[in-house]
């Protein structure tokens, strides 16, 4: 069941990328993509369709919760799930506002990201 999910990447650091992306793996999620700016985001959204995007709030080219909106008009089904070093109670709370299904502080560990994906698809045999 794990390797039918559909997962994107989203952040300017490639150290954050390559670990979620280990991560993921570990999990038994086979099909991870990765971006480094919001405009691949954007593009890979039209693209493909993706089951979760873990989406940094800073981007080099744009706001991530700006572009909430927009994955949201593109694949509405997307679960967006904000991820940042900034865990202010504004953050968060924008965030979710503008369409976000969950936060994510940086760093993270594999239990944080197995969790964020159980909450989503509770039938999913990650640990």
């Amino acid at each position: 069941m794990n390797t039918q999910l559909s997962i994107l990447i989203v952040d300017d650091v490639g150290t954050v990328r390559s670990f979620l992306h280990q991560t993921l793996m570990h999990l038994g999620i086979e099909n991870v993509r990765e971006a480094s700016t919001a405009a691949q985001c954007i593009s890979a959204c039209q693209a493909a369709d993706y089951n979760i995007i873990f989406l940094d709030i800073e981007l080099p080219d744009g706001d991530g919760k700006e572009i909430i909106a927009q994955i949201n008009e593109i694949n509405p089904q997307t679960n967006v799930v904000m991820v940042s070093a900034h865990s202010t109670v504004e953050n968060v709370k924008d965030a979710i506002d503008k369409g976000a299904k969950g936060f994510v502080v940086k760093p993270f560990t594999p239990k944080k990201i197995a969790a964020m994906l159980k909450k989503f698809y509770p039938e999913l045999d990650v640990v």
